[in-house]
């Protein structure tokens, strides 16, 4: 009864940092966890080798991000749900901007993978600890649609060289398809059968039940073809010696870093986890109804990172795909996360050597469907049909990856993420107060010649206020009084719809009161936020509009005006 009541005590109090996304273990689902576990495993291990191979990384570094960072995570995370490890699109971020710096596999290129997954971890309990996780949101849907379509283009073509059993050349797509093309006289058929079999084994697989672990089974059925048919003297290329062990703390030296590059694919990578994973965390929070904390979340990346950087891993994240085969799995907390990483252990410290037998060919094909798996037609669409507009921006993002390169596609990502906020931002789309048909007050579109009573019209600004959109607030201010039918004595701004402004937006505030006084029109606010009172009070704005021209809401307001003129 006494051990029974520590044990209790002791879970009830770390339930509140550690193993959130694990308590309370429900026991009849145990038995559950544990299959969905062995499942995972089974299905993640030859896709995070496939990852590997995309960032440019020994293929046990992919298998390590399994190990401790997921194990890490699942430890200090607040998701049941969300699964950490190597994705594709950070390992093509990395990739492809490390590429241009340094021969991918060597000690220099290794060491500045290992300081980008510390740095992405330092970065991400930084945003912990200030909450900065709103950064992610920068990142729009449309440029992160755009840009992972063309990265999955970019790794689909990439691979057809190791498919075809060709060497070809070149870093960015185009010259990657001049070089595969010219080269085709040379394809080796035996590797050609092995990449047709291993495609269309997985597409089978997943066509009975996304269960079956297709990636696995090709593996596994090719590395034993491998070892009966001795595929090295058939030209079928192999992936040679696997180093195995529990992965030992490695502290990467600096000296060898391009801090441009180094600095550029952190950047990137930091965003990208803030956004892809939040992103899949809430959805999959709605989707199973549970509580999240994403700042707790944020601190589990951050460490999983850590952890990845330190074992001789590389950056990971919180994976979408991962995610949806853990619950189509039948996993529903972390501790099926868990059991992944325990059979992952015994993976690196038994079978690495059967590893060594793996046809290129066959990781090369995993690879090649990863990347169509990336190529996001059915939201391209979506976005035609309901914004045509961010389309042509999607697709300008997606070419700029293709033809490029992944480090201008960033660039172009977050140009055009910046560019739709400030579209957004810098065209509101304002509103007047006027009564409706019924009778009944109701904010719309601004129409000049319009009005709210007769001398009196009540304007919405419907954004934040700040330098760039400053001057159209008063434009249309002045220009609603030019073109009111009635003379206007009072223009009531409702600054409900922004918290606080900067120094240009104060200053427009201050003329705006000079011209409208100019012309007879007094200037009244509501909806005033305390933050934004202070700031009045601090600039002297308060001092230049008169205090008793302030009112708690529109309808005080409207009272006010009535009352003075009956």
């Amino acid at each position: 009864m006494v051990g029974g009541f520590w044990i209790n005590e002791f879970a009830s109090r770390i339930k509140g940092v550690l193993f959130r996304g694990i308590l309370p273990i429900d026991k009849s689902r145990l038995g559950s966890e544990m299959i969905a576990g062995i499942v995972m495993a089974a299905i993640f291990i030859p896709e995070v080798m496939g990852y590997a191979k995309i960032a440019g990384m020994p293929l046990i570094s992919g298998i390590y991000t399994i190990l401790i960072p997921m194990a890490v995570f699942a430890i200090f995370c607040s998701s049941r749900h969300l699964i950490v490890g190597a994705d594709s699109a950070t390992a093509a971020i990395m990739f492809g901007v490390l590429v241009t710096v340094a021969v991918p596999g060597s000690p220099s290129y290794l060491s500045m993978a290992y300081m980008i997954a510390i740095l992405c971890g330092v970065f991400l309990i930084i945003a912990r600890v200030f909450k900065l996780g709103f950064i992610g949101d920068f990142l729009s849907r449309t440029a992160l649609v755009g840009f992972l379509t063309g990265v999955g283009i970019q790794i689909a073509i990439s691979q057809l060289g190791g498919m075809f059993g060709l060497t070809t050349s070149g870093i960015d797509t185009i010259p990657r398809i001049i070089s595969f093309i010219s080269h085709l006289s040379q394809t080796s058929i035996t590797t050609l059968i092995v990449s047709i079999i291993v495609v269309f084994s997985i597409l089978i697989s997943r066509r009975i039940n996304v269960k079956i672990p297709g990636a696995l089974i090709a593996v596994v059925g090719t590395i034993t073809a491998s070892f009966l048919f001795d595929f090295t003297k058939i030209g079928v290329s192999v992936v040679g010696a696997v180093p195995s062990g529990f992965p030992s703390i490695i502290l990467p030296t600096s000296s060898t870093l391009d801090s441009y590059a180094f600095f550029t694919a952190v950047s990137a990578c930091f965003i990208v986890i803030l956004a892809q994973s939040a992103a899949t965390s809430r959805a999959y929070s709605i989707k199973c109804s549970d509580e999240l904390d994403e700042n707790q979340d944020i601190l589990g990346l951050g460490l999983s990172n850590l952890a990845a950087g330190l074992t001789g891993s590389f950056v990971v994240n919180g994976s979408p795909t991962k995610t949806q085969i853990a619950v189509y799995s039948g996993a529903r907390s972390q501790l099926a996360t868990l059991v992944t990483a325990a059979i992952v252990l015994l993976v690196v410290i038994f079978l690495t050597k059967p590893l060594s037998l793996l046809p290129n060919a066959t990781l090369a094909s995993i690879v090649f469907l990863i990347g169509l798996e990336m190529v996001d037609i059915s939201g391209l669409k979506d976005i035609y049909r309901e914004v045509p507009v961010e389309f042509v921006l999607a697709l300008i993002t997606l070419l700029t990856v293709v033809i490029l390169g992944v480090l201008w596609g960033i660039v172009m990502s977050i140009i055009i993420s910046l560019l739709l906020h400030l579209s957004h931002s810098y065209q509101p789309n304002n509103s007047i107060l006027i009564r409706n048909e019924r009778g009944e007050w109701q904010f719309v579109p601004i129409t000049f010649g319009k009005y709210t009573h007769k001398g009196l019209i009540v304007y919405r600004f419907n954004r934040d206020l700040y330098y760039a959109n400053a001057e159209k607030l008063m434009k249309e201010v002045i220009n609603l009084v030019e073109a009111s039918e009635y003379p206007v004595e009072w223009l009531v701004l409702d600054s409900g719809g922004f918290t606080s402004i900067d120094y240009t937006s104060i200053q427009m505030l201050k003329e705006l009161k000079y011209r409208l006084d100019d012309m007879n029109v007094l200037l009244v606010l509501t909806t005033v936020f305390p933050s934004l009172k202070a700031q009045f009070e601090r600039s002297g704005f308060i001092h230049v509009l008169g205090e008793e021209n302030l009112y708690k809401g529109v309808n005080d307001a409207i009272k006010s005006f009535e009352n003075k003129r009956s």
